[in-house]
């Protein structure tokens, strides 16, 4: 899930949703008696479901593979350690601990039959269900070339962001230890598959990170040495901001002095490298930031997908020939209202949530549904130290104002007032200081190539 966007978005998020599952099910769920309502994946969309369904005396089961919910768009702090991991994630059965009436369930889903109105964990059975909202998220996508995935990780869990700050942080200690031996250059060079948000980010990250804070800690090393690699297949990075904001975003990245690199295409990814079919850049460290494919779960429901997996939803956000099944976030191919498929963000499936739970609360039937309306309020991108891009409507922002902005949204949206204070409180740290406060390695790996 992309990164945050719209300022009144990140002022509805409620903590509260009343839930049961000691009543019967139901076929057909009405606003008059209780309905068991299934929710799939406690992201964005699944979390704001669950909390809008608040009072509405619905039978709510919330099914995660994780215990928590994760604060995505800070996911890559995680990643280049500026962050601990426990920032940016909170309990799910802590959210909802003063409403015994949702049960969260922390297991896998298997698979959804429809027909017999059944979510198939992989550990728990089965558990039956009147209303299904699934958002069960999305993976990195390797476009046909899945073993990528060994050498290139993406960053979509907890899990993923630290295998990368581990290798971030190995890495170093590798390069340390060949005291500029011309090995070293292969641990300090760093490629990022994809010029979208996440690339970006991650980008401006390891800039300032491995400048600011690494090198001073590793006395051989200069930072001169550090090479940040972005590439990108088509000729800007950012497509979905205006050209202006997406070129302030390159200057800004170049000036940091990360090598952007546009209309570069990967055609392998190995051990020892990346080649682009012009060059092969040699590398222990490469990081995926170039696509994404829905969650192989969809295909379980037996409707039609899109190319990158999606289920094709209609304007209810429902799958064809059930009313009461719905798919959002990451997972669903829902047209705006420019007849374009709605992006992966984070508000996209939270006013999805709003949306569906909604529509289930009231028990409002197909035939008087209104279609689902998204609401775009902007865009918003950090690149580093005060440097960021924002899009508000017609209002075009960039540097030091727009860093502002995100920083405030994104406190701001955080769930728990601990977790805002604490990355309040390391983002001044860092701000003051250039020293992040996660740089602990907790175990080591095998031997890398």
């Amino acid at each position: 899930m992309g990164s945050p966007t719209g300022l009144a978005d990140f002022f509805n998020i409620l903590l509260h949703s009343p839930a049961r599952m000691d009543r019967p099910r139901s076929d057909t769920p009405t606003s008059k008696q209780r309905t068991r309502v299934v929710i799939i994946g406690g992201g964005f969309g699944g979390l704001t479901a669950a909390q809008s369904l608040r009072g509405s005396g619905l039978e709510v089961v919330l099914i995660d593979r994780t215990n928590h919910h994760l604060f995505q768009p800070l996911l890559y702090q995680v990643a280049t350690a500026a962050l601990s991991p426990s920032d940016i994630a909170w309990p799910l059965r802590t959210i909802f601990r003063t409403r015994p009436n949702v049960q969260v369930v922390m297991d896998e889903v298997q698979a959804i039959d429809r027909g017999s109105r059944l979510v198939v964990l992989v550990e728990g059975g089965a558990i039956p269900f009147d209303a299904l909202i699934v958002s069960p998220g999305s993976r990195h996508s390797y476009f046909g070339h899945n073993e990528w995935e060994a050498h290139a990780p993406g960053l979509k869990t907890l899990t993923d962001a630290l295998t990368l700050r581990e290798r971030l942080l190995l890495s170093f200690e590798k390069a340390e230890q060949l005291k500029g031996a011309a090995e070293a250059q292969r641990y300090l060079t760093f490629v990022i598959v994809g010029g979208g948000p996440t690339g970006v980010e991650l980008a401006g990250a390891l800039a300032e990170i491995g400048r600011k804070a690494m090198t001073p800690d590793y006395p051989s090393l200069r930072s001169a040495s550090l090479k940040i690699l972005l590439l990108e297949g088509t000729e800007r990075i950012l497509s979905a901001y205006p050209p202006r904001l997406s070129a302030k975003a390159q200057w800004a990245l170049q000036a940091m002095g990360v090598t952007v690199m546009l209309n570069t295409k990967v055609v392998d990814v190995t051990p020892q490298g990346v080649s682009t079919g012009r060059e092969f850049i040699e590398t222990a460290n490469v990081i995926w930031a170039a696509g994404n494919t829905a969650s192989p779960l969809i295909h379980s429901l037996k409707t039609p997908v899109d190319s990158m997996g999606r289920a094709i939803v209609r304007s209810d956000l429902t799958i064809p020939d059930d009313p009461w099944i719905f798919v959002i976030g990451d997972a669903a191919c829902c047209l705006g209202a420019d007849g374009k498929p709605l992006p992966g963000l984070a508000p996209v499936a939270m006013q999805e949530g709003r949306y569906v739970a909604r529509v289930i609360a009231r028990g409002i039937p197909p035939d008087r549904r209104e279609p689902f309306r998204y609401v775009d309020r902007g865009m918003m991108t950090t690149i580093g130290r005060a440097k960021a891009i924002a899009q508000l409507g017609p209002l075009n922002l960039s540097g030091l104002p727009a860093w502002l902005i995100w920083c405030v949204v994104h406190i701001f949206f955080l769930i728990g007032v601990r977790n805002r204070f604490r990355v309040m409180s390391e983002w001044i740290w860092y701000y003051l200081t250039f020293r992040p406060g996660a740089r602990l390695i907790y175990w080591k790996r095998e031997k890398r190539d």
